[in-house]
This record gives C-alpha cells, structure tokens and sequence, in this order.
C-alpha cells in the first residue's frame, strides 16, 4: 500500500473534484502510452507497454494441440501474469501470488467471456485447424516490470499489441488419414498467418475516488478509492467483459454510466494504441 499524510490524501481527493489530478491530467485523460513489439525474439509475438512509470511486458506463444471435446470448433487460450518483486515491495512473497493471480483471472474474464467461450474478445475459432482434432494453444504471459497504478489495462494493452505481433505458424494436413486416425501435419518455419487483431478489445478501467471515477489512476490515487470496474471494449463498441473490485458497493445506475464513459474513452484509447503499435511495428521492421 501506498503511505500517504492526511494532507496528502485530502490534496489527491481534493483534485479529483476539480478535475485536475495531482500530475496535471484530467478525470479522463490517460499519461502518455509508449508501445515497444517483437522484444521477446523466442516468442511468436510480444510487446512492452509503458503507461507513465508502470511498465509490462506480454509474450505469446503458440503451441498445436487438441480442441476440448464440447468446443471442438474452438482453440484454446490461457493468460498467466508474473508481478517482479522488483516491480513493487508489496509484489514480495505473497502478496505478488495473490495480485499475480488477481490479474490473470481478471484479464480472463475481460478478454475470453464467460466459461463458454461468448463474448470472448479473442476469437477461439480463429485457432482451429481440424475440428475437433487439432487447434493452436495459445499461451500468453504478463510480466509487470514496474508498478505505478493501472496495472489491468497496461497489461491488457500489452497483451493487444503481442497479438499484432503474433505470427501463427502455416499448417499443411497430410491427406488420407481415416476419420478417426489423428492426422499428420507438417508446420512451416517460414510461413506465418498473422493473427486477427480487429475483435480483441481494450480493457478501461474507471477507478471511484469520492464521487467522481477516473481513468489509469496512478498508485497514490489507486490508494484513495473505494472501488473500481474494468470493461473491456472492442473497435465496434461491443463490451466483452467486466470485472470489478474493491469493498464498496455501486448502484446499478452508477455502473451502467461507467460502462457508457468506458464505450467513449476506449475509443480515444484504441486509436492511440494503434498508432503507437503500427509506429513500433515499423520501427521492427527497419532494425
């Protein structure tokens, strides 16, 4: 947790209500994003995002293996988040498992849907090769290099950016294998599928400091709220997930308007990101 004084809590509160934050931003201006791809040369795809002094870093890594047999039409994807204990001192022994654990469960929620699979931001069935016998496995990992608030939609950033990145090996199936012979496959080491990018959302986070929410709340402003929700949205505005924490309860009411200022600052936040990862991707390609 972040040790504040009184007066200090009082001058961060104090400024949310005038809608100048203590670093000189508005209640709904995010710091400046920077977005650095391919920095992880053994992963299929991988990007750094740095959000003001919080900094993560998303690797993917692509794997064949066997659809499960009620979704048979459906890859599979799994997200798994790493807090460097060098990141923050609160991310020592357990208490970064338990915000390791936090985070990976939250991004599931905000970017693969319910259980079934709906509303997932990734689309599974984009990685099936043969249904019901062979589909890609996607592993994403989140790593949290440096911690300074807003840590869900850093991360959630990262993970879009590494999926831009993300070149999926080309599969030629083997023909003449029976229905209920496993086919052989030969993967190519030169040709790649770029991986579909348009559906996977942005995750926005609207943190509730007294009576006014804001977006990538820093650690001291974290430490002032009673609650937070995360939505995860997508280019065409569509919701693909939301999670919320803290103690405090919210009216329905209240949540249905941050769900709407959510929709509107997601669009501000995906056209910067798209820039900054086209301008990283060109950068790659030059070095």
């Amino acid at each position: 947790m972040v040790g504040l004084s009184v007066g200090e809590k009082h001058f961060i509160q104090g400024g949310i209500a005038q809608d100048l934050r203590s670093d000189g931003r508005k209640r709904l201006t995010y710091r400046p994003i920077y977005v650095e791809t391919g920095v992880i040369p053994q992963a299929n795809g991988s990007a750094r995002v740095r959000m003001g002094a919080t900094d993560v870093i998303a690797s993917v890594k692509a794997e064949l293996g066997k659809p499960i047999p009620l979704q048979p039409d459906k890859g599979k994807v799994a997200i798994y988040v790493d807090c460097s204990p060098t990141a923050a001192p609160m991310f020592e022994g357990r208490g970064g498992e338990e915000l390791s654990t936090e985070l990976s469960n939250a991004l599931q929620r905000c970017l693969l849907g319910g259980k079934s699979g709906a509303g997932a931001g990734i689309d599974l069935s984009s990685l099936v090769v043969i249904e019901g016998k062979i589909c890609w496995d996607l592993y994403i990992d989140g790593l949290v290099v440096s911690s300074d608030g807003n840590l869900l939609d850093a991360l959630g950033a990262a993970i879009k950016a590494a999926l831009s990145n993300t070149g999926i090996p080309k599969v030629h199936v083997a023909v003449g294998a029976s229905g209920s012979e496993q086919p052989e496959v030969d993967v190519s080491d030169e040709e790649f599928l770029q991986f579909d990018t348009s559906g996977v959302p942005v995750i926005v986070t609207l943190t509730k400091v007294g009576r006014h929410y804001i977006v990538d709340a820093t650690s001291e402003e974290e430490s002032q709220m009673s609650s937070a929700v995360s939505v995860s949205v997508n280019r065409q505005g569509r919701i693909c997930g939301l999670t919320k924490r803290g103690g405090a309860g919210l009216d329905p009411s209240i949540i249905l308007d941050m769900i709407s200022v959510a929709k509107h600052v997601s669009e501000q936040l995906i056209n910067k990101l798209d820039s900054e990862i086209a301008a990283a991707e060109a950068c790659e390609d030059e070095s």
